[in-house]
Parts: C-alpha cells; structure tokens; sequence
C-alpha cells in the first residue's frame, strides 16, 4: 500500500530520471505514479475551518465575564452556607435545650406525684389519729362512769372502804393510781402522735405545693424551649430557601459559563484541528517523497529497503496499591449521595435512622436508610479502628493535631462550650466528606471553619 501513495510529479521525474532503463520498467513507474496521485487526492482530507483570532477573543471575554459572575455567586453561596451552619448549629443546640426540659418536666411530674401519694398518705395518719384520741377519750369517760355508778373496786370509794387493814387500803390506793396513770399516759401519747402526724400532714401538704411550683415552672420552660426550637427551625428553614434560591442563580450562571466555554472549546477545538491538518498534510507530502524516492530506487534495480519500525508504546505502571487512608477515603467516598439518617450508619454500613421527637422526626429519618455524621465516620474506619456514635467521643478517640497541620484521612470537628455536635473526614485541598443534616446527603464539600474545633483527630499515622 506504500507505494501507491507517490504524486504523479515526483514519479515523472523519477520516470524521467529511469529513461535509459527498461521500457517495461518505465511502463511500471508510470503506471504506479498514476495510482499514487488518484489514492493521494482522498488520503488528506479538506481543510477544516479556521477560526480568527478575533472570534476566539470574544468568546474568551464573555466566558470570562460569566466565570466572574459565578464567583461572585460562589461567594454570596459561600456566606449563606456559613450562616445556615450557624443556624444549624444553633438548631441543634435548642434540640438538646428541649431535650433538657422534657426530662426536667418529666422528673418535676414524678416528684409532684410522690408528693401527692405522701401527702395522702399522712392526711390518713392525721385522721387515724384523731379517731385514736376520740375513742381513748370515750374509753376514759365509760371507765369514770363505770366504776361510779357500779361501786366497783376499779374506780369506786367502796375499793377503799372495804379493805381489812390498812395495808390493803394502801394497796387498793396504789392499784387504782397505776390503771388511771397508764389511761393518761395513753392520752399523752395520742396526743404526742396526733401532733406529729399533724405535723407530717403539714409538711408533706408543703412539700406537694412545693412539687406543684417545680412541675408548673418546668412545664413553663419546656414551653419556651420548645419556642425556641420552634423559631430557630424557623429561621433555618428561611435560610435554606435562600441558600436554594442563591443555588439556583448559580447553576444558571455556571450553565452559562459552560455554554461559553464550549464555544470557546469548539473554536480553540477548530482551531487545532486545522492545525494537526497542516500537520498531517505535511507528513503525507513527506511520506510520497519517501515513497517516490522507494519507487524511483526499484526503477533503478536497486535492493528495496525495509520497513521502518515504529517504538513500541510504553506501558503505565499500575497504581500503588491504596494506604489505609485512602483505604478509608474510598470507604466514605463511596456512600456519597446516601440519604442523611441521624442515628444512622454502623461498621457495616447504611442503617435506619431513629426518632428525636424534633427536627429529625419531621424529616422522617426514622423511616430512611442512611448515615449521620458520627455513622458515616464509623463506617469510614471501620478497618481501622472501632468508633462510638458520638461526635464527642470520636473527638478524643485519636491523636489530636492542630489544624494548621491537618491531612488527608484526619477527621474534623465543630461545636462550642455547649460540646461537639458534627464531624467530617477531611480529604485535602480544602475539602471534606460528611452527612450534614437531616433532609440532606452524604456529599463532598468545601471546608467550613466557622465554629470548627481547633484541633483535628488523627486515627492513621
């Protein structure tokens, strides 16, 4: 196929150049040479367009003009994102406030009931003991009566009237003192417990009062916790319509800008492809050089030369295999898009979320498959090492590193003075994978260091 790709000129002079050979072998060249120039007017093809300088400037400034636009979206993004994490952040924080009064309120109603229960129990004790008195009381009148009326030797003169000596008379006299002192000293000691269960009435009917006052003020924090849940869900559900609204804007623009560096592209694109035609054209004049020069050698009886050969293409050497970082990387990685669940997620993978009587529920995550924050971070690790579901504890869980020395594969934590409420796995550059918030995903995003905690965990090296 080499030598049918000469031009018709180059194979006359070379005709030419044959003349006093053969005329067979003239009759050959020529013959090739007209092949030469039919095959080489299809193997380059028409030149492709060529676009001006000008038309590629133009298209760079408005592909310019929309990249700034973007960036400034970016940034207006960027500040509302902040925001929304710091409403989100506070969010949390009233969660956990609720939270906070619901089991205050729920132990003022446990203590107010025991209160209630004691304060029965001592208004039975008060009323048993009045009935104790009162009856003692009726003993004592029925005892007077008795022995008056009867002239008994119990509580009658007749007991000192008729004894035999006055040894008799004294004990008579001793006897009757014992029985009436041991029935007064059965009133004294009524009356001593009336008083005391009175006393214990009393104070267990404060101790109710007292329960009643917590419960009533327990119940009137829970309200405001629960408002203030309320207001601050609020204010981050406006934010998040915002920040959607501002996304919008945007992926419009960046769509622009897209659509811009496309013309850009296509016009760099024909720009090149008219460039590798001039190259390729080139190769091809040069090739029916060589190709003529071939020719006019057999015209010449001269010995053929053999083909050159092209190099071998270099094979890629395989990747390193995968270190435990990015052994963990790749694990967190590929849950990326996985729904957010809070309380979702173990060393095996995606679980179902669980209820927090709040926000969580309101998003139905008890009803999803997925990952929180903590839960993607166990999964993450889970070659490694075993983590709590606790963003507070996988704090302390490695060695801590401050963040201006932060790497790939560190782990990262936000919070406050009220403790740690969210954490990442930073991946390098400026970036991080995490499981925001209810209603969100597992994405990949920039590093947010509003409200980060000063040091980073380091699990691996």
């Amino acid at each position: 196929m080499r030598v049918r790709r000469g031009r018709s000129g180059t194979a006359g002079a070379l005709v030419r150049g044959a003349g006093a050979r053969r005329g067979l072998a003239i009759a050959t060249v020529t013959l090739a040479a007209l092949l030469g120039a039919t095959s080489t007017g299809l193997a380059v093809p028409p030149p492709p367009p060529n676009p001006s300088d000008s038309s590629i400037d133009s298209a760079k400034g408005d592909a310019n003009a929309k990249a700034g636009e973007v960036g400034r979206l970016t940034n207006q993004l960027a500040q509302a994102e902040q925001k929304l994490s710091a409403l989100q952040d506070d969010v949390e924080l009233k969660q956990e406030q609720a939270m906070k009064a619901l089991v205050d309120l729920q132990t003022a109603q446990d203590e107010a009931t025991q209160a209630q229960n004691d304060a029965k129990s001592a208004r039975q004790e008060a009323d048993a003991a009045v009935g104790a008195i009162e009856k003692a009381r009726a003993d004592a009148k029925k005892f007077a009566a008795a022995s008056f009326e009867q002239g008994s030797t119990i509580g009658s003169i007749s007991a000192y009237l008729t004894s035999d000596s006055p040894k008799d008379l004294l004990a008579r006299a001793q006897l009757l003192n014992a029985i009436g002192g041991s029935r007064l000293n059965a009133m004294d000691r009524l009356q001593q417990a009336q008083t005391e269960k009175a006393n214990k009435d009393s104070a267990a009917r404060k101790a109710l009062e007292l329960a009643q006052q917590k419960q009533d003020a327990a119940t009137r924090a829970k309200g405001t916790a629960d408002a203030a849940q309320s207001a601050a869900v609020s204010a981050q559900q406006a934010q998040a319509a915002q920040n959607t609204q501002l996304e919008a804007n945007k992926n419009s623009v960046e769509q622009q800008l897209y659509a811009a560096q496309a013309k850009v592209n296509g016009l760099q694109g024909q720009r090149q492809r008219y460039q590798d035609w001039l190259a390729q054209k080139q190769r091809e004049d040069e090739e029916r050089a060589r190709q003529a020069a071939l020719r006019a050698a057999a015209a010449n009886n001269d010995d053929d030369g053999g083909d050159d050969n092209g190099g071998g293409s270099r094979g890629r050497p395989s990747p390193a295999a995968g270190s435990s970082i990015e052994a963990v990387i790749a694990r967190a990685l590929s849950k990326v898009g996985m729904p957010y669940a809070w309380g979702g997620g173990n060393g095996s993978g995606p679980t179902r979320g669980i209820r927090d009587g709040g926000v969580a529920d309101r998003y139905g995550d008890y009803r999803k498959i997925g990952f929180d924050c903590s839960g993607l971070m166990i999964y993450a690790f889970a070659g490694v090492q075993g983590l709590p579901h606790f963003s507070g504890y996988q704090y302390t869980s490695g060695r801590r590193v401050p963040l201006s020395q932060m790497r790939r594969g560190d782990m990262l934590f936000w919070g406050g003075s009220g403790g740690i409420h969210h954490v990442a796995l930073y991946l390098g550059n400026g970036q991080m994978v995490e499981a925001p918030q209810s209603g969100s995903y597992v994405r990949v995003t920039s590093v947010r260091y509003g409200g980060i905690m000063p040091y980073a965990t380091r699990l691996i090296g």
